[in-house]
């Protein structure tokens, strides 16, 4: 059997070595366009900024290696540039010399991945504006970075890699602004769970064009200008576009595959292409998303290395079948932590499904062990059903972890409220005897019981203040002093049994506290004595967090003014 694998990276890399280790005399070959194989897509940035120092750490395989233990055989700065589907065959481009030839093959693998999009705008071909989605294409930054040592950088974009660049380039002492068009960076979360980044981004000096829309760049003698659209010019010594990928389908579409959502090569769940004996992984392909069974696109390293083995399964005759992607992803930002899995609110009802959610801010491990840092955590589920739709966490230590427990949770068709039950390690130094995704359990079973009802930060500003609702922060005096909610009124919780007098029965109660466990017990006393209550969820805390980066970004404060 011949297998021919277009592009080396996750997916074509693992479908080519499990190849091998189901069938020893298969003859396989990739050809990758670029000049290495298998390399760490995900540590690019992170070579940028000398996190890793030695360049050869970024290639986790060579052709030689490949050839060595795997007798797999590499042809690097080879792209196939057709394929034909009758013949059988692939016309292979040698990119140093630019010769051209035919390879055959039985069974064909693509995994060209994704393609960083670069809108056709004025000035884009300068050359100190670069993407990154290659080895080539961080040395050529790390080069540009290390020999004109720039003063500052733009990240158009607000995604991963813009992201880790602005991180890598700040640590380096390069002044960073970051344009994103829309209201928010990381659409992997919600708009308030993005805004705990924003400001951790602006606090280490990261300047955040919330909104801005880049409509051109103009080459000057020290740089660039960025041209924004209502807004003055930005000028700069480097760009950095990182606006998002589009699926790389030119073979697939100049070989008349099937295609799908976003131009995605389309693929069944044994990653077979609407072509005879063509598979199809990674960034480039249609999947179908674990939660909604809808067509997804996720351009993830976990996903991509899955789907190449299922691939390879296959060829090799066994019957293996891709079970679908929740897009759980993770991303390191200074000491900062954010990570996602499943559907946000936003998708949720983009979807059209009715949900429910709940905010929590529970602390990394057991407090009176030192070091705990508070964390805030996102469940998004289904509310007839409690189906677990998905998950968000911003915060420090531990992060990774419960994101981990809550995909796990949502892959194995738990309920929200079943989060309670899970037997999870404890020990003070990391976790709380009541973890944080019991406690989210908890708070889900609840709710679903109607222990408890709850209002959300963006109901705050609706809220009457004609006297006819009573808003009440259960705080301390000292606390409350600091600030607090418009229209809030202060009777700490300890104090609440002694002064329930002071609050009309009559009316609807909507109680506050820093992050939703006093305002909750609060609540508990309250509705055992006649009142209609309404917990908050997620506390004052999260709600000033929230405002504070809506004023940021309407206002266009310049960096480091967020204090």
């Amino acid at each position: 059997m011949k297998v021919v694998i277009v592009g080396g990276v996750a997916g074509g890399a693992t479908a080519a070595t499990r190849i091998r280790r189901l069938d020893e005399h298969a003859q396989i070959t990739i050809f990758e366009r670029s000049g290495y194989i298998s390399y760490a897509n995900c540590g690019l940035p992170y070579y940028i900024g000398g996190v890793i120092e030695d360049p050869e750490e970024l290639t986790l395989q060579t052709p030689e290696s490949f050839q060595t233990r795997f007798r797999i055989n590499v042809k690097v700065k080879h792209e196939v540039i057709d394929i034909d589907v009758k013949r059988k065959t692939v016309t292979v481009r040698n990119l140093d010399t630019g010769e051209e030839f035919e390879e055959g093959y039985d069974k064909l693998v693509l995994s060209p991945g994704a393609k960083p999009i670069r809108p056709d705008l004025p000035g884009i071909d300068s050359k100190n504006l670069f993407s990154l989605r290659t080895v080539e294409d961080t040395f050529r930054i790390r080069r540009f970075v290390e020999k004109h040592k720039p003063q500052s950088a733009v990240m158009v974009g607000g995604g991963f890699i813009g992201l880790e660049v602005a991180e890598n380039l700040c640590e380096l002492g390069v002044k960073v602004t970051v344009i994103q068009r829309g209201n928010q960076l990381l659409n992997t979360l919600d708009y308030d769970m993005a805004t705990i980044v924003h400001s951790k981004l602006r606090s280490k000096g990261i300047d955040l064009k919330i909104g801005g829309n880049v409509v051109a760049f103009e080459e000057t003698e020290t740089g660039l200008n960025v041209l924004l659209e209502n807004e003055q010019p930005i000028q700069t010594d480097m760009v950095l576009l990182a606006i998002g990928v589009s699926p790389e389908n030119t073979l697939a579409k100049k070989a008349g595959l099937e295609l799908g959502l976003k131009g995605a090569i389309a693929v069944n769940d044994k990653m077979e292409t609407s072509a005879s004996d063509i598979y199809a992984v990674g960034d480039a392909v249609q999947i179908k998303h674990t939660v909604t069974d809808g067509d997804a696109v996720i351009a993830l390293a976990g996903p991509a290395n899955k789907q190449g083995r299922v691939a390879a399964d296959n060829i090799c005759g066994l019957d293996s079948h891709y079970k679908g992607s929740l897009g759980s992803s993770v991303i390191k930002l200074f000491d900062m932590t954010a990570a996602s899995t499943g559907l946000t609110e936003k998708s949720a009802r983009f979807a059209g499904i009715s949900y429910d959610k709940i905010v929590l801010s529970p602390v990394s491990h057991a407090g009176y062990y030192p070091g705990a840092k508070t964390m805030t955590m996102k469940v998004v589920y289904e509310k007839e059903t409690l189906k677990i739709l998905g998950a968000q966490i911003v915060g420090y230590d531990g992060v990774d972890k419960r994101i981990d427990v809550m995909a796990t949770a949502i892959s194995a068709g738990m309920k929200a409220n079943q989060l309670k039950d899970l037997d999870l390690a404890y020990a003070p130094p990391y976790s709380s005897a009541k973890d944080p995704v019991n406690m989210a359990g908890f708070m889900i079973e609840n709710i679903a019981n109607g222990m408890v009802k709850q209002f959300h930060w963006d109901e705050v500003a609706d809220l009457p203040k004609d006297g006819s609702i009573t808003l009440l922060d259960t705080r301390t005096a000292y606390e409350y002093a600091k600030g607090h909610a418009d229209g809030f009124i202060n009777i700490p919780v300890d104090e609440l049994r002694e002064r329930l007098s002071e609050i009309d029965r009559s009316k609807p109660l909507y109680v506050m506290c820093q992050s939703g466990l006093r305002s909750y017990i609060s609540c508990r006393i309250l509705s055992q004595e006649g009142y209609d209550c309404y917990n908050f969820s997620g506390g004052y805390r999260f709600y000033s967090g929230i405002i504070r980066e809506k004023v940021m970004a309407e206002q266009a404060y310049p960096c480091g003014m967020d204090k």
